[in-house]
């Protein structure tokens, strides 16, 4: 049930089902002095089993909906993603990044430009933290203290220079990297490579969907970084997807 009809007298509203039981949840917590930070109490299972948003399911439906499987190694999800950009879909997907990783210290989210920016961009807002755009483009206003290193994309058979300045990160920073996909790996270990070039140090890799038949996610976990997806491909081929459930 998405929305649900209030009456009173000859007045009729309609109004979606999770923003109510959010209003409902807040007047409980403010009456009862009871947040969502104490979890074992009748309130936190209102807001838990009413209120939160499934965003794994949320996730596979609008791939499964949206997005046009091209063959066994390209997924197409320009329509709400990297063209085209669902912004409430965005909200849950940051939020869920971030409830992930809120306890690893996070003082910084980077995302390579420019798929990832719409996703990085909501995360690094529910974390409270600045967010840092890893260059693929040449820039003439960017162009010293500068690291850099190069990235080969096996999906577009190219390769380019990532970069970013020194100015907006530094050996203090713990940063949590965040992309659309993830596949073979080569752009989250170039950002990997990028980030520990200026010693900071890495909170974990946060990405929005997995092709984990192909070998990125050994290739990080190998590293030991913390990796989350929120939805994770186990067999794709034209027109069918098959999701890995946890």
């Amino acid at each position: 049930i998405k929305n649900i009809k209030i009456c009173f007298h000859n007045l009729c509203i309609t109004v979606p089902v999770r923003s109510l039981c959010i209003i409902l949840y807040k007047n409980l917590a403010f009456h009862t002095n009871i947040s969502l930070s104490k979890p074992k109490n009748v309130v936190y299972f209102f807001y838990k089993y009413f209120c939160e948003v499934d965003t794994m399911k949320l996730l596979q439906d609008k791939i499964l909906s949206d997005g046009i499987a091209v063959n066994e190694n390209i997924l197409k999800v320009d329509s709400f993603i990297n063209h085209q950009v669902d912004p409430a879909l965005m909200v849950e997907l940051g939020k869920d990044l971030a409830a992930h990783f809120q306890d690893k210290g996070v003082t910084k989210v980077a995302t390579i430009e420019s798929s990832g920016i719409a996703p990085a961009l909501t995360c690094a807002m529910a974390l409270g933290v600045p967010m840092i755009i890893l260059k693929k483009q040449p820039s003439k206003t960017l162009n010293s203290d500068l690291y850099q290193t190069i990235v080969t994309s096996y999906t577009k058979g190219t390769s380019y220079e990532l970069t970013l300045s020194s100015k907006y990160i530094s050996a203090e920073d713990h940063v949590l990297i965040v992309d659309d996909f993830l596949a073979n790996g080569e752009a989250a270990t170039g950002a990997l490579r990028l980030i520990r070039k200026a010693h900071a140090t890495i909170a974990g890799v946060g990405i929005i969907i997995e092709k984990s038949f192909q070998p990125g996610r050994e290739k990080l976990i190998s590293q030991g970084i913390d990796v989350y997806s929120l939805a994770r491909i186990k067999k794709m081929d034209k027109d069918y997807i098959e999701f890995i459930e946890d």
